[in-house]
């Protein structure tokens, strides 16, 4: 075993992603108030080709020097949109037949593992404000909200860890894993 050079990974340009089929998977970061994680979830959706990502209400917007920390260049080949209101995207998305996915703990969420999805749907997946979690304006447009399962004593993650498992679990049930 050896480790791998940059050159020898087959990453794709940026031109290239741009051109690339995506997951029909985006992100809505609803007022996610760290830059670093916005530059996190920008860095998870290019490394899942995810379609875009939407920054709405207090969440930064690039170009920004922190979010380029995290993100290493992602905010250039991954596709985003702001909006002032979260609802205001969500109810696009809605209109465009996207299914939105609530991650947050609520009275009918279900376990991340047990949410069935298909190449045939398009999905957005919302992620919350660090301190309050998603929108109550956010919840009430969404079709399902999933959690992830946790036996500790927090029941909370940092959002970056929280969208990496989540985009991992709708990657591989895509069955984009070779």
């Amino acid at each position: 075993m050896k480790k791998l050079k940059l050159e020898e990974l087959g990453r794709l340009s940026v031109n290239e992603f741009k051109d690339a089929e995506k997951i029909p998977v985006c992100i809505l970061l609803d007022n996610v108030r760290s830059l670093h994680n916005v530059g996190a979830a920008f860095r998870t959706a290019d490394a899942f080709r995810m379609e875009k990502i939407y920054l709405t209400g207090i969440t930064g917007t690039p170009p920004n020097r922190e979010i380029h920390k995290t993100a290493l260049g992602s905010t250039e080949s991954v596709a985003w949109e702001y909006a002032e209101h979260p609802e205001t995207a969500l109810e696009k998305l809605k209109a465009l037949d996207y299914q939105i996915i609530i991650v947050e703990q609520t009275t009918e969420s279900i376990p991340l593992q047990k949410i069935n999805v298909s190449p045939e749907k398009k999905y957005c997946i919302v992620f919350g404000n660090e301190v309050n979690g998603v929108s109550e304006e956010s919840i009430a447009l969404g079709d399902v909200a999933v959690e992830i399962p946790q036996s500790g004593t927090k029941h909370s993650l940092n959002i970056s860890v929280c969208v990496g498992i989540v985009a991992w679990d709708f990657y591989q049930k895509l069955a984009l894993v070779s």
